[in-house]
This record gives C-alpha cells, structure tokens and sequence, in this order.
C-alpha cells in the first residue's frame, strides 16, 4: 500500500482552558474519501484547518508528502479584495495550473465569472468557492460542508464531480446522502479524540452506539469498582498496613480516571407545544399563480394539504420556494387563484434566514421575548437555564448575544424559539442547515411524532426521505408538481435526478427546430468556451496518447518482463489499457465537436 499523502499524529489544542482536541489523529492515503463526523462544537472544522496548515496545534505533528497539493474549502469564504469571481478562482491557481480550469468550473456552476462579491447571495459564494478549490485538480481536497447554501441540481452535479476525481478527499458535511454517496472511511471526533472506521458512513450510526453503549457499561463497571473500594475504606485501613496503602493509593487512582472521563456531549431533547386540533383541511390552494415583472414564479397550482400531511417543497435556489411557501400559508397573496386555510389553524415558523433573531438580544431574551425567566412548553412551565440545557446551550450561555453565537447554535436557538409557540402546523423553511447530525435525527423523531401538520423546503435528500409523505418539486417556468412520497419517491416517478433531468430538458429545447427549419443549436451560431478549448487541444493530446500507448507497446514486448518483474508488467498491461480507452473517448469527443464546429459554420 502507498503511504498516507497526509498524516496527523497526537494533535492537541486547547481554547480557553479547555481541551478542545486531545490525541486526535488523521491519515489521508491516496485516493481515499474520509468523511470527518462529530457534534456541533467537537473541533472538526479547527481540525480540519490544523490538516490545511492554517491553524497550529499546542502539540502532535502534521507532515505532508512533499510535492502534495492541498486544497481546503472553508464554510465562510473570504471575497475581499477581489473585484469579481475571475479574479478569486483564478487567484486559487498555483504556477504550472491551466488558467482553463478556472473558466470552465466557474461556467459549470451557473456563473459567469463576473459577479460582485459584494452582492452576490450564500449560493452563489459557495458555487465561486467551489470552483476556487476544485479548479487546479490538488491530490488532497479538504471540505468544509460543501453542500451548504446549494440547491439538489449543484449539490448532485457536485457528487458526480467528486466521485470523478482520484483526489483523496476529506469531507465535513450534515448532508446524510451526500457523505453516503461519496464516503468509505469515517474519522469520528468525540470528546478530543478520533476513531476510526474503514467502512463508508451508511455503517457510522450502528458502529457509533456500539462503541457508546461499550463505554456506558465500562463507566458502570468503574463506578461498581469505585463504590465497592469506598465501602473497604470505611471500615478502617487496618492489619496488613503496607497492602492497605496501596489500595488506597489504587482507590485514588480510580477516582482520578473517573474524573479525567468526559461524558458523551448530552443530546438535544424536542418538544412541541401543540395547540387544539386544526379542521381535516389544512390548505386549499386552487390555480394560484405568481409573477413578478415578466417572470412566472408559480403558474396555475392547486394542492389540497389535510391535517396529519408532511409536504416536503424542492427546487433550485431561485425557483421561487419561498414565496409558494407564503402564499400558501398566506403571508403573500395570489395574483391569480385562491387560498383557503383551515379552521383554528395555529402556525409556528422556523425561517431559513434567521432574520427574526435579533443580533444585539441575549440568548435568554429570545427564548423568553425579553419577559421573565421561564418559556412554556408542552403545556409546562420551564425556567428557561432548563430549556437552554435541552438544547445544548451552557447555562453560561444566558447571557451571550446572538451575533456571537455559532451558525449551529443559531439553528438550534430557532428550533428552539419554534417549539415554545403553541401550534398544530409547523412551517420549516430550511431547518437543517447547520444542525448536526445528533440533532437532525431528533428533530426527525420530532416531526414523525407530530400530531399536525408540517410543510418543509429543505435541500437535504435524507430528511426528506425521512420525513414527508409528499413532495412538491419545480418543473421550470414556474410550473410546481406534487409527487406521493420523499426525494427518492420523486425521482423514481421523474425517471431521474434533478439536474440530469434538467440538463435532458435543455438539450431537448436547444434541438428543437427553429422557423428556419434549422436546430437552435446551429442557429445560435456559438460554441462554449470548454468546446473550443477542446477543440484545440484534443489533437494535442490524442498524439501524445498515440507516443504513450507505442511506449508501452514496447515495454510489454519484452518476452521476459513477466518472469523478470510481474508488478511492472501488470502495472504497464493496466496503463496501456488505459491509455488506449482514453485515446478513443479523446478521438471521440474531437470528432463530436468537429461535426458541431461544421454545422455551425454552416448554419
């Protein structure tokens, strides 16, 4: 086996007094995909910074293959100084990069590489950051939640570039799909230290509680230990005196272990406040359209949503979401069309921006609406340091502003702001961004036991998966299509996934003939700029390709290489097997664009 590209031994930090990482270690070998899991608060992004050289551990090494590339996505891109998206990809370029890579990421992403920074919105900086990292093709991509601020068109074309690349990868992510997909080893952080398992993340929950429930009854058995020692010592060290002492010296020990124990980080516990029983109908939306200027956001949809519905609401960013949110809970009315609501309907909102959480209040002033100490919940009155600590919050924690908490802690403040509100529908607009993966399965268990009603947009395929009983998806040109069942129900019903069905759509609409009689692909008249760029450049390699396959060619007619050293002759058979696939797709591909590049010109 090749030796690890990256290797991090022994590695400790400690922040304010307390140990953050402990002993934590990592080796990224050639090739590999490493998903990198924890709690929210456990250290995986400082760890992962610490991996990329931007951070410095008190103690442990880092060392790095020499002539190893390193490229690390962080999940708060900084644009400043940079007048436009060219200018920050291509600033990501090392010497030697080809500066097409930057130009053809950045139009694979739906940009044009002259977006303000300044302006541009969170799925748009990701995309840019994205093409930032991936643009010079490094032997070791690190990834801090990627997905985050995408829509399930990118975040699937996303997958298939990964899963193109051999670039050893180690990914930070809440997006249960996307680590399944992309995944075959798993680094847990816990408590300081990592644990690792060579299996991809779909066996991390089963491995994870084993190893929780083996430590919970060695915890028992230390106590039973503890107790049984303290009871000896109470009737009196006597007799053999020396043996004694050193019992007590053993009984000290014990003690000391158990205190060094740092206990598995409590879970979040979720309650709702539910109000009275809504009417059977929930909403009635009938031929509701929406527009603003020429564009249609929503054209002629009607869904009918009774008590006990879960409806998941999918599209890209931009489709228009969150205004058929509104207007089906009333908070923007149809141009077109009609919207009924239920009888004693009592709605509770989760937003996906965060907006209605002031910056300057404390966290205990926007659970309690700056009255008082205690929140209601579930019909009970709480003090709310209790409730906080339900949410993982430190009692520590009353006091501090929400401008300085993290973006988990923020989702879990919203989550938390939410259940406090009696209701008997809940309305979530992106919940689970920034929650981990602890909290995302009990805010699940939340949901399946939730006597009403609840409509949710999210871009994680698992919750919905997990979650809805229907799934309304975008169609394009405002159109919105209810399907039975989650992601994966909508898919098998599409016959495939969103962004392959869109790419399928625009072919068919490029093909199509224009009054000309001729394709509109012809008639456009232009070719993109990674066409052309191929164009030029396949012949190159393709020649090239022919020099390669000839020297193998000649390796592999030497009669005694076999006998003589048979790795090399299996290493040099899989290298001219290769060369020679990748010459024909080369040839291919060239006479594909030679043909477009006629029509055109013929057009």
């Amino acid at each position: 086996m090749a030796p690890p590209l990256l290797t991090l031994t022994n590695i400790g930090l400690t922040f304010g007094g307390t140990p953050l990482l402990e002993g934590a270690e990592m080796s990224v070998f050639p090739g590999a995909r490493i998903c990198l899991v924890g709690r929210n608060g456990s250290g995986k992004s400082t760890f992962l910074k610490i991996a990329a050289g931007l951070v410095e551990a008190d103690q442990g090494e880092v060392f790095q293959q020499p002539d190893t590339t390193v490229r690390y996505l962080p999940q708060e891109p900084d644009f400043s100084g940079f007048a436009d998206v060219n200018a920050y990809v291509e600033a990501g370029l090392a010497p030697g990069d080809e500066p097409y890579r930057a130009q053809l990421l950045i139009s694979e992403l739906g940009l044009n590489g002259y977006e303000n920074p300044a302006t541009m919105s969170g799925g748009e900086r990701r995309r840019a950051a994205l093409a930032r990292t991936l643009a010079p093709e490094p032997d070791i991509l690190l990834l801090d939640e990627p997905t985050n601020h995408l829509d399930l068109p990118v975040i699937e074309w996303l997958e298939r570039e990964l899963r193109r690349r051999r670039a050893a990868m180690v990914l930070i992510s809440h997006d249960r799909r996307f680590l399944e997909n992309l995944s075959d080893v798993v680094v847990w952080l816990d408590r300081g230290r990592t644990i690792r398992l060579d299996k991809g993340f779909s066996a991390y929950d089963t491995w994870r509680d084993e190893i929780l429930e083996q430590e919970t009854t060695e915890r028992h058995k230390l106590d039973r230990k503890i107790v049984r020692e303290m009871s000896w010592m109470n009737k009196g060290v006597t007799a053999r005196r020396k043996r004694n002492m050193g019992r007590l010296r053993a009984l000290g020990d014990l003690r000391q272990m158990r205190r060094e124990q740092r206990n598995v980080a409590g879970s979040v516990k979720i309650t709702t406040t539910e109000a009275g029983a809504s009417g059977k109908r929930v909403i009635e939306a009938r031929g509701i359209s929406k527009s603003y200027d020429d564009r249609k956001i929503v054209d002629d949809f009607s869904i009918r949503i009774l008590r006990g519905d879960r409806v998941g609401i999918i599209g890209p960013n931009g489709a228009g979401k969150t205004t058929l949110l509104n207007m089906l809970t009333s908070g923007l009315a149809p141009d077109v069309g009609m919207v009924k609501l239920g009888t004693t309907l009592e709605i509770a909102t989760l937003d996906q921006s965060r907006e209605s959480l002031s910056p300057g209040v404390s966290l205990q002033e926007a659970l309690t609406n700056g009255s008082g100490d205690s929140v209601t919940v579930g019909g009970q009155q709480r003090h709310v340091i209790g409730y906080m600590k339900d949410f993982l919050f430190d009692p520590s924690q009353a006091r501090t502003a929400v401008s300085a908490l993290s973006g988990g802690e923020r989702g879990r403040l919203m989550l938390a702001r939410a259940m406090t509100r009696p209701s008997n529908m809940l309305v979530l607009d992106e919940p689970t961004n920034d929650l981990d993966l602890e909290t995302l399965d009990l805010l699940q268990e939340m949901i399946a036991e939730y006597v009403g009603t609840v409509i949710v947009v999210s871009h994680d395929r698992d919750f919905l998966d997990r979650v809805v009983t229907s799934t309304v998806n975008y169609e394009g040109e405002g159109r919105w299509l209810e399907y039975a069942g989650g992601y994966a129900d909508m898919v098998s019903q599409r016959g495939r996934d969103m962004e392959a069905r869109s790419k399928a759509e625009e072919t068919q609409e490029t093909n199509k003939p224009s009054k000309s009689g001729k394709s509109r692909a012809a008639s456009k008249a232009k070719m993109t700029f990674k066409d052309k760029y191929a164009l030029e450049t396949l012949p190159g390699k393709i020649k090239d390709l022919e020099k390669e396959i000839a020297r193998l060619g000649q390796v592999l007619a030497d009669a005694t290489l076999y006998t003589r050293d048979p790795d090399g002759f299996e290493k040099a058979t899989a290298e001219h097997g290769a060369a020679t696939d990748e010459m024909a797709a080369a040839e291919e591909e060239w006479l594909r664009l030679e043909m477009l590049r006629e029509e055109i010109d013929n057009a």
